[in-house]
């Protein structure tokens, strides 16, 4: 996760000019540069949830090939205070030319049912709510509207139709959320301890019948159900140390 803190946090269009820079220049120096802004970005709070924030941004471009458009780090004016919006804006577009826009919500709690519910208790807003200016995804909208960062010829056509209010075509869009949670898992070994990797593989897929079940609940409460939501589910031997883990990995708080 760490060597991957400037695509997540820097705007592609900039990294690209650091690239051209040093390119020209034969040096590695602007590329440089953006490491250290990326990295001065996070917060060095021991509740921090960028650690979870970041690895849905990982999960979301890898594996289910959704380009995130628009980074809540990129917006903070200061990098102990979290930007007050979506965990980040991904997007995709349909064969016949639908602008998908997922809205992502991590949340990295001890108990999975505290993970789940204020996950998509945050989530829910961008989805369900009516057109608007109080909607709690406009404000996303209108920076999206100006700081989207495109790189795909079929994704920047669909967003552009999409904020074009004259086209008939700026109602074909569809709101979409995807999800992570991160949650304390007794099947691994205690501090110290060793186990079989295939043994706690098992287990896990014991306890997802529970997760699923949990997330169904969920979603019928803040009546998700008719959405497309992606959910990662990320069983944890600790979710206090994954956040401990990450900010040493980050530089951000001392080695013990």
């Amino acid at each position: 996760m760490r060597n991957a803190i400037v695509d997540y946090a820097i705007p592609r269009a900039k990294l690209a000019d650091a690239k051209a820079r040093d390119a020209r220049y034969k040096s590695t120096e602007a590329t440089a540069a953006l490491v250290e802004q990326a990295r001065r970005s996070f917060t060095d709070l021991s509740t921090t949830g960028e650690g979870g924030e970041m690895l849905l941004f990982l999960l979301a471009e890898r594996f289910l090939q959704l380009p995130q458009i628009l980074c809540k780090m990129d917006l903070k004016t200061d990098g102990r205070m979290h930007y007050h919006g979506a965990d980040g804006v991904y997007a995709g577009v349909t064969d016949s030319g639908i602008l998908k826009l997922y809205w992502g919500e991590s949340k990295i709690y001890q108990k999975v049912a505290s993970a789940i519910s204020n996950c998509l208790s945050s989530l829910a807003p961008f989805l369900v709510e009516p057109e608007g200016e109080s909607a709690e995804r406009e404000r996303d909208l209108v920076l999206l509207s100006d700081k989207a960062d495109l790189s795909d010829p079929a994704l920047t056509g669909a967003l552009r139709r999409y904020f074009d209010r004259n086209s008939p075509l700026s109602n074909r869009v569809q709101y979409c959320g995807v999800a992570l949670v991160g949650f304390d898992a007794d099947f691994y070994p205690s501090d110290g301890g060793k186990a079989v990797s295939k043994e706690i593989e098992t287990a896990a897929r014991k306890e997802l019948e529970g997760w699923r079940t949990k997330i169904g609940n969920r979603l019928s409460a803040e009546k998700l159900n008719l959405f497309e939501i992606h959910f990662f589910c990320l069983p944890l031997p600790s979710a206090e140390g994954f956040r401990d883990a990450f900010l040493k990995a980050m530089g951000l708080r001392n080695e013990s």
